[in-house]
């Protein structure tokens, strides 16, 4: 697993970019990632449909990409752009992290 820390406005390109690594790195095997959000202060809607496309990309090989830390301003521009119920959200990355965990745990 993997936490992804973002900072900053984020453009279009940005997000392009960051949809490429996670491409890459899961070809490389990983399966989980959490993309911490805390610390964006804002991000281009176009850039988020190829966010949706990566999430999708890594359950359909038993992962998922979770986000976490989206301020009510980030998360209008997901709603925004589609993506409302595209993605686990959390509100701290401990929490998107845990959630794995969680979902790993045997039932009793």
């Amino acid at each position: 697993m993997e936490t992804l820390m973002l900072e900053g406005e984020l453009s279009e390109q940005d997000l392009l970019e960051l949809c490429d690594d996670l491409t890459r790195r899961m070809q490389r095997g990983l399966r989980q990632v959490v993309v911490d959000l805390s610390d964006v202060g804002h991000l281009n809607y176009k850039g988020v449909r190829p966010l949706m496309a990566r999430a999708e990309a890594f359950r359909r090989t038993g992962g998922d990409l979770k986000l976490s830390g989206l301020s009510p301003y980030l998360a209008a521009i997901f709603r925004a752009a589609g993506a409302h119920d595209a993605f686990e959200i959390y509100p701290h990355m401990n929490d998107a992290r845990a959630s794995f965990a969680l979902a790993r745990a045997p039932f009793v």
